[in-house]
Formats: C-alpha cells, sequence, structure tokens
C-alpha cells in the first residue's frame, strides 16, 4: 500500500450548518511559492514537548477493537535479510570520530537513515521543513482534539524492514492486526461486500489460491481459471521476470496474457489505486506483480494492521527518541533553500531559509524527488544520474475525513476496497463504472486512539486526483457523498437527508508517491549519488518495494549502507577541508 502524501493543503469545512474552519499547511512541494523567513532554525525535538493532551471524552488508547493476534513473522526470508541488514549497523566497528551526517526530510526515509546511521555510531542532523514530522505520514490535530492525516496507511506482513524497525524499537503493540481478509464493495450490489478469506491453516500460496478460488461474487470460474494461467509466467520467471513487465501497463498486461478484461474491473482498478492511486491503464505491471508476489509468497504477506494512533506520535516520535538518545539532532522549521557548493563541485553546505548554513562530513536529501528536482544546483543538472529523475514525477492524491453524527452500521473493521467511481461534468455529478474512492476505513472502529462509540469517522481516499486537486473541498465532500450513498444506501444520502456531516477535513497533496508507470525503473537512482559525499534517500531510489512505507524504511536503510560503507572516504575528505581551512 502506498504512503499517501506529503504535501498538504488541508481545509476544514463543513455542509448545511456545521462548524466551517479553515486552515492552509504548505509543505516542500510547493516550495517555490512557501519559502518564508523564519527567526530561527527550528524546533528542537524533545521526547516530551510533542505529546498532545488527551481528549476528555474518552481514553485515546482504550482497548476497544477486536484485533487479531500478531502473525509470525520472524521466520519468513525477508523478516530475516531485514534484521540481519538492521544487525550491520550494530555491529560496525565503532568510528573514531563520528560523521556528522546532515538529512534534509524527516519523513520515513529520513528518520530510517537517522536511526540507522546512529546505530552505526555517527551523528545524524535531521531536517525537516514543517512543523510536523512524517512526510508522507504526517498528521495534524484540530481544535476538537481530532487528527486528520495525509493518508490511510497500511502495514502489511509483507512489510518485512518495517516490521523489524517496530521491533527495535520496542513498539510492536501499537500495531493493530485485523482479520486476513480483503474486502470489497459490491457496485452492483449497494451496501454489499465481497470478501477473500485467507485461512490460516494452508501455507502460502495456498491460502491465496484458496481465497480466490472461493470467492464466487467477483469472479466467475472461467476468469479465475483464465487469470491463473495469465500469471504462470510470473509465478515461474521469479524476479527477473517480474522487473521484466515494467514497460508494460497492468491493462496491456492482462490484454496479452488473455486475462478477461472483467478481472481487471473486478479487482485491479482497486488495487492500482490502492497501491499508486493511478489507472491500470497507466500503472506499470511490475507493480502489480512485485505486490503479488509478496502476498502469495508469503503466509501473511496480504495481512493487514492499522496503527493504533496518529503516525507522528505514535510511530515517528519513537525514531526521534532513539535517534536524539545516541546523540542525534532533530529539527523541525528548517527549510533548506539551497544546496550550495564546493569549487569541486561537491557539497560544501546546506543554506536554510533563515540564514543558518548547515554543514557536515555528508549530506542526504530524503524529501520526495519533485523537492530535490526543484532545489538540483544547476552544475549537476547534465549529470545523467539526475537527469533520469525527470520521468520520475509525484501522483496528486486527496485524503478525506468525514465526522456523521451517527454509528454507520455497514462497516468494519478493516480496509475496504472501493469500486465506483464518480465522474464530473460542468454542472452535476454523475455515477459510472470505475473507482474513484479506492480504499476507505471507518477510523473510529479500526483505530484505538479515534474510537468513537457514537458516531463514525470514515478515512477515504480519493484517487485518481489529478482532476480533483484544484476542486474545491466542497465539490470533493460533494462527490464523495453522491459514492457513499451507494456504499451506504441505508444509511448516507448525498443530500444528508439521513446521516449528516459534523465536520469533514480534506488534505490535498498535489505531489504524493512517484508515479509508478511504464519505464520509469531504469530512472531510479541508487542511493550513492556519483557526487562525493550526496546521497538520496526515499522510495523512489533503488529498491525493490516501490512506492510505499516499506520501500521508504528500506532505502533509508540503504543510504545508511553507503555512507558507513564510505565513512572512511568521508573522513579524509573532512580532514582535507578542514587542514585546507586552516591553512588559509
Amino acid at each position: 500500500m502506498a504512503a499517501c502524501g506529503c504535501i498538504s493543503v488541508s481545509n476544514f469545512n463543513c455542509l448545511l450548518g456545521a462548524r466551517k474552519l479553515s486552515k492552509f499547511a504548505s509543505s516542500d512541494a510547493t516550495l517555490s511559492l512557501s519559502f518564508a523567513a523564519s527567526d530561527s532554525m527550528g524546533l528542537t525535538l524533545r521526547p516530551t514537548s510533542t505529546l498532545s493532551p488527551k481528549r476528555n471524552f474518552f481514553s485515546p488508547l482504550r482497548v476497544v477493537c477486536a484485533d487479531y493476534p500478531r502473525p509470525e513473522l520472524e521466520n519468513t526470508a525477508n523478516f530475516i535479510e531485514a534484521a540481519y541488514l538492521s544487525s550491520t549497523f550494530r555491529a560496525s566497528p565503532r568510528p573514531q570520530k563520528p560523521l556528522k551526517v546532515v538529512i534534509a526530510g524527516a519523513g520515513l526515509a529520513g528518520l530510517s537513515t537517522a536511526k540507522y546511521l546512529a546505530d552505526a555510531g555517527h551523528t545524524p542532523i535531521l531536517l525537516e521543513a514543517r512543523d510536523v514530522l512524517g512526510g508522507k505520514v504526517a498528521a495534524w490535530k484540530d481544535k476538537d482534539g481530532d487528527w486528520y492525516e495525509t493518508g490511510l496507511h497500511i502495514f502489511f506482513g509483507a512489510y518485512p524492514n518495517v516490521q523489524n524497525l517496530f521491533g527495535e524499537l520496542g513498539i510492536n503493540d501499537r500495531l493493530q492486526w485485523k482479520e486476513h481478509s480483503m474486502i470489497f464493495a459490491m457496485p452492483n450490489k449497494p451496501g454489499e461486500f465481497s470478501r477473500f478469506d485467507f485461512p490460516d491453516a494452508f501455507p502460502a500460496p495456498l491460502n491465496g489460491i484458496w481465497a480466490i478460488l472461493r470467492n464466487n461474487e467477483m469472479l466467475t470460474w472461467p476468469e479465475k481459471v483464465k487469470f491463473a494461467i495469465g500469471l504462470l509466467p510470473a509465478m515461474l520467471g521469479g524476479q527477473p521476470y517480474v522487473e521484466a513487465q515494467d514497460g508494460l501497463s497492468v491493462k496491456e498486461w492482462m490484454a496479452r496474457q488473455g486475462v478477461p478484461e472483467r478481472v481487471t474491473e473486478e479487482v485491479f482498478i482497486a488495487m492500482s489505486k490502492a497501491l499508486n492511486f493511478i489507472n491500470p491503464d497507466e500503472l506499470s505491471m511490475q507493480c502489480i506483480l512485485i505486490a503479488l508476489n509478496r502476498f502469495l509468497q508469503e503466509k501473511h504477506g496480504s495481512k493487514m494492521a492499522f496503527l493504533d494512533g496518529n503516525p507522528p506520535e505514535r510511530l515517528c516520535m519513537p525514531i526521534v527518541d532513539h535517534i536524539q538518545s545516541l546523540g542525534g539532532e532533530v529539527h523541525l522549521n528548517s527549510r533548506i533553500q539551497k544546496i550550495e557548493l564546493n569549487n569541486d563541485g561537491t557539497v560544501k553546505s546546506f543554506l536554510l531559509n533563515n540564514g543558518k548554513v548547515m554543514e557536515g562530513d555528508a549530506y542526504v536529501f530524503a524529501t520526495p524527488v519533485d523537492i530535490l528536482k526543484l532545489l538540483l544546483p544547476d552544475n549537476w543538472k547534465g549529470i545523467p544520474y539526475f537527469q533520469r529523475l525527470d520521468k520520475l514525477v509525484g501522483v496528486p492524491v486527496i485524503n478525506v475525513h468525514i465526522w456523521f453524527d451517527r454509528k454507520l452500521k455497514n462497516t468494519y473493521d478493516h480496509l475496504l476496497f472501493s469500486s465506483i467511481f464518480i465522474t464530473s461534468q460542468p454542472v452535476y455529478f454523475s455515477l459510472c463504472r470505475s473507482p474513484l474512492l479506492s480504499v476507505y476505513a471507518d477510523m473510529s472502529v479500526t483505530c484505538k486512539e479515534y474510537y468513537n462509540p457514537n458516531q463514525s469517522m470514515l478515512e477515504l481516499v480519493f484517487a485518481p486526483a489529478e482532476e480533483w486537486i484544484s476542486r474545491s473541498d466542497e465539490d470533493i465532500i460533494q462527490a464523495t457523498m453522491s459514492e457513499l450513498a451507494k456504499l451506504f444506501p441505508n444509511e448516507i444520502s448525498a443530500d444528508q437527508s439521513k446521516a449528516k456531516i459534523l465536520k469533514y477535513h480534506v488534505v490535498k497533496t498535489p505531489r504524493s508517491v512517484y508515479k509508478t508507470v511504464p519505464n520509469c525503473e531504469p530512472c531510479r537512482p541508487l542511493q550513492r549519488s556519483p557526487i562525493e559525499g550526496f546521497y538520496l534517500a526515499g522510495d523512489y531510489t533503488k529498491q525493490k518495494y516501490l512506492a510505499s512505507m516499506e520501500g521508504a524504511v528500506l532505502s533509508g536503510k540503504f543510504c545508511a549502507q553507503a555512507i558507513v560503507q564510505d565513512s572512511e572516504l568521508l573522513t579524509a575528505r573532512g580532514q582535507k577541508r578542514i587542514a585546507k581551512a586552516s591553512a588559509v
């Protein structure tokens, strides 16, 4: 599941007499428009400084959901591989003089880079442009004490580096595991759902095959057989075959393999939206095959968990605490204005928007690729490594939160896939057969901190969002309510004659995860750049989990690994710089 969003424009509005608030939050993607001077370098995070007061009407971490036990992940090959990579940082020889590494961006990639550099005995200085941790998993609290997030975030069993990270921080209990199922809203049967249930008694891939065979609402038996035959080359060809399909879209691959078009309509439209927020005719088939490979080859790969509260406090702050305990620093409100260069083209410093100059032994950009391209020095733009980044572009996405005046009955304690699409015309909205709301969940049920026994809060991913990102919040909510009326015909109507909106938050992300279109794989850069002492981290960089939270965390580990491997070279380079400065 992709990690939604990184650049937010949040507007809180309500319809038909509900409270109306407004707020605008800018971020790095609007860098050229949103630079603003600040009086100091930023806030230095302390373990207790970001903890918010508890809401007075219930305990935010009250255990109320029927969660499932944590699955046995530790014996999978991918988990063991991820655990070993983590151990190499802790076991690496302690440096005589730790490297000072300046990192731009405190999303999961930047936090991961800093965490593992600190584990290896180095000193990360992490700079975040905004006043909130998390990047694509950022969240904010409104005046009522309710949280609203950049995206609807799901933690899969097939995320070995993320799962290791939770274990290393001692916070495994903060994941709320759900039953091993995938649940789809039925487009032709309003108010009904179709399930793919993965039996715990069967190993992979038999549990996945059983789940598909047992579902008779979405696919017919002839369609299942043709789909299975179409997948055989991927199952037999392994990773080399998967990587070779990068040049084909999902729609093209399905047609080439003779898979019925209805399979794409029933399953892969929703799956494409969930993975990358775009349609199957745009998404690279490699992305789908990587996900299927993880889900089919690992027994608990497709099992899902929700975080038990807001990501900045429940996930990001433990990483910050760990970094600080080992001597690292994390600063908010510290936006990079310019990458300043030495005469030889290497990085001299990061110039912040407030005039502060940050120097180090090495430098990391862990921002979205769009931000890097905005700040790329002119001297570097002709280098092929950076030229190839032009094809990597963030995809727009919108995350919608709606608080209702009652508890909706037709929801699950789980992620739900939608299969209805709303198209806009100049003066009206109409329903047609294609998904726009890709996934959604009743967070008042699935998440402990957001639990409310009397009122539902639906969080919905509105994608594809390219045609909607500039539309008003009112238009987006009107369209969302029209769709929800189809999903909850007995409880929700577009005119709110049934369930009424108490308030809503709309979070717009003009540039989220990179758009995984065909032939973009060769453009993804390695974490070690051709510029000595300059490194990249982010889900767009080279790693096997593409645009996801797992990809972001793994990219940070690879980035830290490259810096540790280069530590002697970087130390010598730093000594030469000091000697040269002393001689002047």
